[in-house]
């Protein structure tokens, strides 16, 4: 694919082989052979992708800020604002105008509920076509923010009192043809408009959502966005718009699973760290299992689910989200299901890597524990 912001430069999504074999740790072959398999089972999955992500800007000190040279995006609740949108208008013009270009069908961007934090939409494809997509994205958004004086950054949580970034998954299973949408049914008796197998499919993305949650947020960064008590009301606009419970409903964003409308699912743990090829072949790993054994993710929770006590959470026997990185961690290592949708090899080189993140992060000093505990002893 031809790059449109820079003439005589091409981007190429591939497959990586070594002497002529699979790489055992490509990503994108990891979902190739989990598309694989889920066609074998009669399906097609189409996905659509929220990439959310912020402007930045580095300051003097080393310290960063949302990108805002002109001082207009400064509302406390930003969502949806004209002005706060028109401050970086010519950037996000620019990504669609590229978007438009690359064939992309881009219908919507908008400021999202931080300063300096958008996010732009672009029409749903097959699995490997959207993660293609979204890996490129990003490095678009690198490439055009820079022209602009800014820094484009997709790291789940870069200021602690703003929302974090997701990358929202959008699923559905189709015929092999691409046809017919097969989690749409509008006779559903609870009210969702989805079909049995769609249910089943979420079932066993329910039964293996703490795994699934260590391959979706994958970094340190990610359970600063994911935290559960106070931390969901902490954000400056008043929500942080992240699940703490593994759960599913209507068209609620309280929820890890949301019906934005009948015929979709969409997961919204999924961050702006995800490697897009590894989430969704565990998506698919996980929902086969669920179609396999015919798993009820039960009635859907409705309501409001920040406004429940983590006592009336633990009443409605509803689990929460792994709440850091060595315990997302655990859960995978624990998981066979989700193992293998990565392979027989990149599941231990993963856990690896991420173990030795962890280590890394947790001996580093923070301002924090400095102005804590300084002077406390």
């Amino acid at each position: 694919t031809l790059v449109p912001w820079e003439e005589g430069v091409a981007r190429f999504a591939c497959d990586i082989q070594v002497d002529g074999k699979e790489w055992p740790y490509c990503s994108r072959t990891a979902l190739r052979r989990a598309l694989a398999e889920l066609r074998r089972a009669g399906y097609v999955m189409m996905v659509g992708v929220e990439a959310e992500h912020f402007l930045v800007q580095r300051k003097a000190d080393g310290s960063i800020a949302p990108f805002d040279p002109d001082n207009i995006d400064t509302m406390a609740k930003p969502c949806y604002d004209f002005k706060s949108l028109a401050a970086n208008m010519g950037y996000l013009r620019s990504l669609v105008r590229y978007m438009e270009q690359l064939g992309w069908d881009p219908y919507a961007s908008d400021h999202e509920d931080a300063n300096a934090q958008f996010e732009i939409n672009w029409r749903y494809a097959d699995a490997l076509t959207t993660a293609d997509r979204h890996t490129f994205f990003k490095m678009m958004t690198s490439q055009v923010a820079r022209r602009f004086g800014a820094i484009a950054t997709h790291m789940p949580k870069p200021f602690p009192h703003l929302t974090g970034s997701g990358s929202h998954f959008h699923v559905s299973l189709w015929d092999p043809e691409g046809k017919r949408n097969l989690f749409l049914d509008e006779k559903d008796g609870r009210g969702l408009g989805m079909s049995q197998l769609a249910y089943h499919f979420l079932g066993g993305l329910i039964a293996h959502a703490r795994a699934l949650t260590c391959v979706v947020a994958p970094t340190v960064n990610d359970y600063k966005r994911l935290s559960v008590g106070e931390f969901l009301t902490g954000a400056a606009s008043g929500f942080t718009w992240t699940p703490a419970c593994i759960s599913y409903g209507d068209n609620n964003r309280t929820q890890m699973f949301r019906t934005p409308e009948p015929g979709r699912f969409e997961c919204r743990v999924v961050s702006g760290a995800v490697n897009p090829y590894l989430g969704m072949a565990a998506f698919i790993r996980a929902g086969l299992d669920g179609i396999r054994r015919k798993l009820d993710p039960g009635e859907p929770n409705l309501g409001n689910l920040y406004e429940l006590s983590l006592e009336e959470v633990r009443a409605r026997k509803l689990q929460f989200i792994p709440q850091s990185l060595p315990e997302a961690l655990q859960a995978l290592e624990e998981d066979d299901v989700v193992q293998s949708a990565l392979g027989a090899e990149l599941p231990q080189e993963f856990l690896k890597v991420k173990r030795q993140e962890w280590v890394r992060f947790h001996n580093t000093v923070s301002k924090w524990e400095l102005d804590t505990y300084l002077t406390l002893f």
